[in-house]
């Protein structure tokens, strides 16, 4: 397991209750390689109860993107890269969007409607604004300026999944890489993949930044003139340790080679 140092700058929130929002794993990692999971966690801070909804629909895709911690952990140890992964579930607010969009604090979710979330007054989504995203784009930001300015900060590549059917349409890629002005990373991992024939790879599938999947890479890749990538894995291929471990061993040699050659 990297080693996990817990970041500071949400430590009083009332809405965490001590949980930082922000989790920086391996912070000493060699690699250039900047590896963000925003939707990590399914969690929701005791303030927010159950946001109205079961148990089912706390597991499911829409509280979280299953899988993608793992993933993103075990390419942590395989790449000796950073890992920033958040705590809280994007039912409270969806970290990789900007905070004024209409969909940073979502009311239904493909068919789930969101009690919780329903009729927020200003108060209460800049309560929001400030303990979640803040705190965690914050230390994101400080983090990846120290490592830019120790001239350590290469890519940064977000993990996310996505389900194989939604609304009711059957996806059939496996991997769906996303990116917008800078392909360069995204077409070196493509060519990667390609070679495995049995595989269907998405460009700019099942999203794309026309979808505004791509603020947090926008803010923390693009704004420093690094390569970004966001990387969609099917989440019925990454549910179990072993299937997060072969998709993690399939993608860090394309991810280091891709590195080298930005």
């Amino acid at each position: 397991m990297t080693q996990a140092s817990r970041v500071t700058a949400d430590q009083s929130s009332a809405a965490t209750a001590g949980r930082p929002v922000a989790m920086i794993e391996n912070p000493q990692g060699r690699s250039p390689i900047l590896l963000i999971c925003e939707h990590a966690s399914n969690h929701l801070p005791t303030r927010y109860g159950t946001l109205g909804l079961g148990p089912d629909a706390l597991e499911s895709h829409i509280a979280w993107d299953p899988g993608a911690l793992g993933v993103a952990q075990e390419l942590s140890r395989l790449l000796d890269a950073p890992l920033i992964h958040a705590t809280v579930s994007r039912l409270v607010l969806d970290l990789n969007r900007e905070p004024t969009a209409p969909d940073s604090i979502w009311t239904l979710s493909e068919r789930t409607t969101i009690p919780g979330n329903l009729d927020l007054d200003e108060a209460e989504r800049a309560r929001r604004v400030r303990e979640v995203y803040d705190a965690f784009h914050g230390a994101v930001d400080a983090f990846a300026n120290a490592r830019q300015a120790a001239g350590q900060l290469g890519a940064v590549v977000s993990i996310h999944s996505f389900t194989p059917v939604y609304r009711d349409v059957k996806r059939p890629w496996h991997v769906g890489l996303i990116y917008n002005r800078d392909e360069r990373y995204a077409r070196h991992v493509e060519a990667g993949l390609r070679q495995d024939p049995a595989l269907v790879v998405g460009m700019n599938e099942p999203y794309s930044p026309a979808d505004r999947v791509f603020h947090t890479l926008e803010r923390h890749a693009e704004r420093r003139g690094r390569p970004p990538l966001m990387i969609e894995i099917r989440n019925d291929l990454i549910r179990t340790q072993d299937g997060q471990a072969s998709w993690a061993h399939r993608l860090a040699p394309l991810l280091r080679e891709g590195a080298r050659t930005l």
